[in-house]
This record gives structure tokens, sequence and C-alpha cells, in this order.
């Protein structure tokens, strides 16, 4: 007997334990890279299949009807069956090939990523690996998608659905030019206040250094505020050398601006109250990383770096 459409339609079946477990179709919405409009419509849709109500909504969030509780009930097991075949399929691909396609943010991918794969290299002469660069967002989507067994990211939160763990952490900088107006207040320091109305310099949405200076900005003044003469740029290349030229603020990772900060060329903005440290996350679908990709990260995190 054939399997009814909405059995097959794992996504949501798994959208709907999310909802479950964290009481709310916006978290669930977030876990899965998905907008919470689209989650409500595959929600929506997927009661009118089965033909009785799962969930009460509520402005506090979302809660499960008797009926949404069994129906979670039996949808673990499937969702868990499924997993294994996903991890059982990758498992058989690589035991075809050897082969390790990775995708990366920019500053792991820059100064950090080469290094891992040289020594990783040395154990593995045959590998085959790919390696390319995109934003944190990009990098969790391309795993999802599974175009790429392991990601790094340098957002400070990693979408629920995916498997992460810590393997360093990165520093943020404030540079300008070291005759830009606001570099002789450089040694006494500003307060994050004093950069809402400068014009900074930031990469373009998705990308970890955005979100993470954003979010330590947001609190250090206790609230999310405009940031009406900001620039979105879409490379730290671009940042630093429209900084060097005097145009603004730039927002970078410290190893990406400290070749042009010991020559002098610019110069570093001390902001008291902000706190701009990022955990670096290896991130991978699935319940366990592939061998080579859990070899790599082993490497990450045992691997002295570079400040």
């Amino acid at each position: 007997m054939p399997l009814p459409s909405w059995a097959t339609d794992l996504a949501t079946l798994d959208l709907l334990l999310s909802v479950a477990e964290t009481g709310s179709v916006g978290r669930a919405a977030q876990a899965h890279g998905i907008s919470q409009p689209s989650a409500s419509e595959r929600l929506a849709r997927l009661e009118r299949r089965l033909g009785v109500p799962l969930l009460v909504r509520t402005r506090r969030g979302s809660t499960l009807t008797p009926t949404g509780e069994a129906v979670v009930a039996w949808i673990h097991p499937v969702v868990d069956a499924a997993q294994t075949l996903a991890d059982g399929v990758l498992a058989l691909r690589a035991d075809q090939r050897a082969r390790l396609r990775i995708t990366a943010s920019l500053t792991v991918a820059e100064y950090l990523l080469p290094r891992w794969l040289m020594v990783l290299r040395r154990g593995h002469a045959d590998l085959e690996i790919s390696a390319s660069v995109a934003n944190s967002e990009d990098v969790c989507a391309a795993i999802r998608s599974g175009r790429a067994d392991l990601g790094f990211v340098e957002s400070p939160d990693v979408p629920a659905d995916l498997g992460r763990r810590v393997v360093g952490t990165d520093g943020l900088a404030l540079v300008v030019a070291a005759r830009y107006p606001l570099a002789a207040r450089a040694e006494r320091g500003l307060r994050a206040s004093d950069l809402i109305e400068v014009p900074l310099l930031l990469r373009e949405p998705g990308s970890g250094t955005r979100e993470t200076f954003l979010r330590a900005l947001a609190g250090a003044l206790g609230r999310t505020p405009p940031i009406h003469r900001a620039t979105s740029l879409g490379s730290t290349a671009t940042i630093l050398a429209t900084v060097r030229a005097g145009g603004g603020v730039g927002v970078v990772s410290a190893r990406a601006a400290a070749a042009d900060l010991a020559t002098g060329e610019l110069v570093r903005l001390r902001v008291a109250d902000l706190t701009l440290v990022r955990p670096l996350h290896a991130v991978w679908s699935g319940h366990a990383p592939t061998p080579l990709a859990a070899e790599l990260i082993g490497l990450a995190i045992g691997l002295p770096t570079p400040d």
C-alpha cells in the first residue's frame, strides 16, 4: 500500500518536532532556516492533510493538542530512522571515495583552514579535498543541502538542526586610518554609544562578523540601535581598502587587520563596554561528523592558532 503524501514530507514532520521542543513556531522556523510564515504554512498544510488539529497557537507560543502529542510520539522514530538512513548513505559515499568537502566563512578560510588542511593531507595523501568560502549563513545552507560535509562559521549562534563544536575563538577589531579623526581618540577609548552616528563599514547580512558586532552593540546599549550611516560591503578586503582611504570605521576580524595595524597604516579603536569575541564553530549535518570531518575538527582544536 503506497504511503500517503503527508507521510513522505519528512521536513515538515521534523519541523513539528521542533515546535514541540521549543514551544514556538518562530523558534522552530529559525532552527530550520526558514521564515515563520513559511513554517506556519507548512504546519497548516500538514494539519489539513492529516485531518486533525495539531497545535494550539497563542500569544505566548504554540502548544500541542492531545492529538498533536500522539502524532509527535509517532513521528520521533520516523525522523530518527530517516536520519539513520542519511548517515548510512553518507558513510557509503565516504567508503567509495575518500573525499572531504568543506565550506568555511572568510576568517577561518583565510587564516586557519590552510594549516589544518596541510596537516590533514600528511596522513591522507590520496584524499580529495574541496574547499569553498561563504558567509556563515550560506555555510549552514550548504551543510543542510548536502553540498558540503563540514563547515566552519563565525556567527555567535548555530542553527539547532546542525551538529556543532567550538574549535576556537576570534576577536573583532574596529579600525580606522591613522589620519582619520577618530584615530586621535584611540588611546583614551570610546563608548558603544559613540558608534551609532559614525560611518561604519560592515560585512553583508548573513556574515558572522556583522551579526557578532550588531549583537554586541545591542547588548552594550540595552537596545537595538539604528545604524543609519552603516555601509555593507561584501568582503573584508574591500572593508580594509575603504578604511585605508578614510571611508569610515571598519569592523573586521583582528586577524585580518593585523598587518595594517603592525605598519601603523590603521589604528585600532578601543570600546570599553563592547565585547567583540566570538566562538568559531565546526558544523555538520546528522548525529556525528564523518570520520574525515571528525579528524579535521580534532586538528582544528588541537593545533595552536595564530593571534
